[in-house]
Parts: C-alpha cells; structure tokens; sequence
C-alpha cells in the first residue's frame, strides 16, 4: 500500500461531519512511513500531538508497572508499551485500517475508499483519538495505545487537554454543517458542541429492543452499540445521503432501512439525540 507524502486535508466545506471513536482493536503493522504530524489532518494540532507523544515515551521507557498502571493494560498487554515506545518510527497505515474494533467491521471505511464514497469519506469523517486530538480516515499513523479515558501525567485527563486544544478549532470547521456523532462518552469529552452547533449535532444512541409478555423493552448493549453505529456511518457514506437538520437526517436514516426516533434537546443549547432501534436481535457485551 502506497502513501502519498501529505494526506489530503478536509475542506473547508463538508456536506456533513460524522464524529467517531477509535477501536482499541488496531492493525498491528503497517508498510508507510513513519507518522509525520505535519502531514496529519489539522497540522496545527502538531505542537498538542507532540506534547502528548513525548509523554507518552516517557512513561512507556520508564518502569512497565508504571506504564501499565496508567494506561490500564494487564500484564499481558505488555506488548502495547513496545509498540507506545516505537510509535516514531514505526510504519504507518491509514486510520481506516489501523482501527479493526466492532464500530469499524461494520463501517467497512476501507471498502468505501474504494468506491464512489471515496472523497466523501475523506471529507466526512473525523477520528478521534487519545494520541492525536483528531484525524482523519486516510491519516497514516503507527499502532499505538492511549484511551482518552485516561490521566496521563502531568498532562491530566485527556478528554480534558484534548478539549482545550480542539473546541474552538472544530467549532469553525463545522461552520454550518450537520454533526452526527457516533462517539462514546470518553471521546465525546475532547469536543463537546455547544450553541448553534449544537443545535446541528445528532448524537446516536443504540437500544435494542426486546419483547416481554407482549410489552417492548429496551436496553443498552455495547458490542450491538458499536456496530450499529457503524452501520449507520456505513449507510450514510455509501449511501451519500444528504440531511441539513437532525429531522432530515432521521428520515432519511429510516428511508434507508434503520428505525430513528430522534429526540428534541433536552434545552436550548444542547445537541439532539437520535435512538437507533435494533429488534430481535442479540448482542454480547
């Protein structure tokens, strides 16, 4: 696979913005490069990204246990500390096939970088990640382990540092375009869309729903959450569906062969919620 020296950055339109986490599940390996920050989408977060890059080798060439502590690996992930320790010279491969987690199975961004969706994906999709603030699905980065879930000393909580450093510039970049976001909560804490951008970000929650004694129950599963969300990334690429309001895009969701409800804010302010209901079907946590 082949890399060309600077990945292309996202214009400064995009038809619509779909916000996702990355998977813990990564590539183990790749055949570019070694990660050039320059060449990364929003290149002004370089001086963020090698803040946080320094002090990840710092803790990962220190005392393991350490390490392990704060990245909250076992003992026998003993193996995501090398790769932490090497992630400068390490080879490189797109995000869109470094991440191999439920989410990305069913989100198939590979297979859409080869069809017609190919610019949509590029200019859509945004990754966001402990390491890297932010990326995009072409970026070619070297497998690494960071959950932004984490306190990395001294940095403090990722979510947090991330958040200081991503607020204002994402907020431009939406400008006025729709938001689906498809992240989990750890990764909703490094932007968090407030105001007029709120009112145009959908967050996607996934219930499945069940029938007891002829009464629909729902609930939360994680593993059928990341892929439904998937799913519905998936469609809304392959599919270049189009939606300017959160009303838009849950009819056109539903067209498309998904059951929607989307909720109003709960105030003025604050994003839309958007239910994805999955029936008759069991997931595992």
């Amino acid at each position: 696979m082949s890399f060309s020296a600077r990945p292309r950055r996202l214009s400064e339109r995009t038809p619509m913005l779909i916000l996702l986490p990355p998977s813990e599940g990564k590539a183990t390996a790749g055949g570019g490069p070694p990660v050039d920050l320059e060449a990364l989408t929003f290149p002004e977060l370089s001086t963020a990204r090698e803040a946080v890059l320094d002090t990840l080798e710092e803790l990962c060439s220190g005392a393991a246990e350490t390490a392990r502590e704060v990245l909250g690996l076992s003992a026998a992930q003993a193996d995501a500390i090398e790769r932490n320790r090497a992630v400068r010279t390490a080879s490189t491969l797109r995000a869109a096939d470094l991440y191999t987690g439920v989410l990305y199975d069913r989100l198939r961004l590979p297979e859409l970088l080869n069809s017609d969706s190919a610019a949509l994906v590029r200019e859509s999709v945004l990754v966001f990640s402990g390491l890297w603030g932010v990326v995009g699905a072409t970026d070619p980065l070297p497998p690494y382990r960071l959950s932004m879930g984490l306190k990395l000393p001294p940095l403090g909580a990722l979510g947090a540092f991330w958040r200081s450093h991503l607020t204002d510039m994402l907020t431009k970049h939406a400008d006025d375009e729709l938001v689906v976001d498809c992240r989990s909560a750890a990764y909703a804490a490094a932007f968090k869309p407030t105001g007029t951008i709120a009112e145009r970000t959908v967050s996607v929650r996934v219930f499945r729903e069940t029938m007891r004694g002829g009464t629909p129950t729902r609930s939360v599963v994680s593993h059928m959450a990341k892929a439904a969300r998937g799913a519905v990334a998936h469609t809304l690429l392959a599919e270049h569906a189009t939606a300017q309001t959160p009303r838009d895009l849950a009819e056109a969701l539903n067209d498309l062969g998904h059951t929607t409800e989307l909720n109003d804010p709960a105030r003025k302010g604050r994003p839309y919620t958007l239910d994805v209901i999955v029936r008759n079907q069991r997931g595992a946590d």
